[in-house]
């Protein structure tokens, strides 16, 4: 037929886009390639497509860049609806998949999304926000939601308070590196509060832990502040019993493991 594409030249003209649709792992790959490489436009379709052929991860990058603004205009309602999408496919994932960190991180925004409210599509519901947040905690294990379901549990939001099951959540997150959680369970500790008895040692022993896994500049300003307050506190025999408590949890085997994973995540994200 005159003026017919040959086989070749058909070919030829087939849009990568089309070829993203039938291979969401192509697409993906592609999305991740044009991202770090400064293509936003690239990688937005890229991922998109793969977003589209049930990604879970080109999802979770998607609502991520729409989280926070990352190349795109800031839409809380988009991202919290590729939240979803990974949540309602893959909730019961095995949680010790590759993809299991992503399902887990998807649940945990959504989490926040529930608890903060997104305006002029979804109203705050703390009960919800802390269902979720305590499906993440113990299904997964995750220790974002592990910490937030403790300060929730802390501060009766979305349920009754419950200081004991608190600092449950607050120790098991503490204890995969969480220095937000660290911090909070060091000050319960040292206090106490009702349904749980001071032990001031082991609360100064996890603000001295913290500092170990404090990245950022916020993080380190955050547990300077904490730490000083509570340093002026104690007595020399108790700063040096916890300083000891420290160091011995910090130089075993658990705590040079969580250790080396947490400067191992440093290293990952510069």
């Amino acid at each position: 037929m005159a003026g017919a594409l040959a086989p070749e030249a058909a070919f030829a003209q087939t849009s990568p886009t089309d070829a993203w649709i039938d291979d969401p792992r192509a697409a993906f790959a592609a999305g991740t390639s044009a991202y770090y490489s400064g293509d936003v436009q690239t990688a937005l379709q890229a991922l998109e497509a793969a977003a589209e052929g049930g990604h879970a991860v080109a999802r979770w990058k998607l609502a991520r860049m729409y989280a926070q603004g990352d190349g795109v205009a800031e839409d809380d309602a988009r991202a919290f609806t590729y939240f979803s999408q990974i949540a309602n496919a893959h909730a019961e994932d095995r949680p010790d998949t590759p993809r299991a960190r992503f399902v887990a991180n998807a649940f945990v925004a959504i989490a926040g999304y529930y608890n903060s409210g997104i305006g002029g599509v979804l109203s705050p519901d703390h009960t919800r926000s802390r269902q979720i947040f305590s499906y993440a905690a113990s299904y997964f294990g995750d220790p974002d939601a592990q910490y937030h379901l403790g300060m929730m549990l802390l501060h009766g939001e979305g349920g009754d308070v419950d200081v004991r099951q608190a600092g449950r959540w607050l120790r098991l997150s503490a204890l995969k590196g969480h220095v937000d959680a660290q911090l909070s369970l060091g000050e319960l500790l040292y206090a106490g509060a009702d349904g749980m008895r001071a032990s001031p040692a082991d609360g100064l022993k996890w603000l001295l832990i913290a500092g170990e896994f404090a990245v950022t500049p916020d993080e380190e300003q955050r547990v300077r502040n904490v730490q000083e307050r509570y340093l002026a506190l104690a007595n020399t025999d108790l700063r040096a019993r916890s300083l000891q408590m420290a160091e011995e949890w910090l130089t075993s085997p658990d705590g040079l493991a969580v250790l080396h994973a947490r400067r191992a995540e440093e290293v990952a994200s510069q």
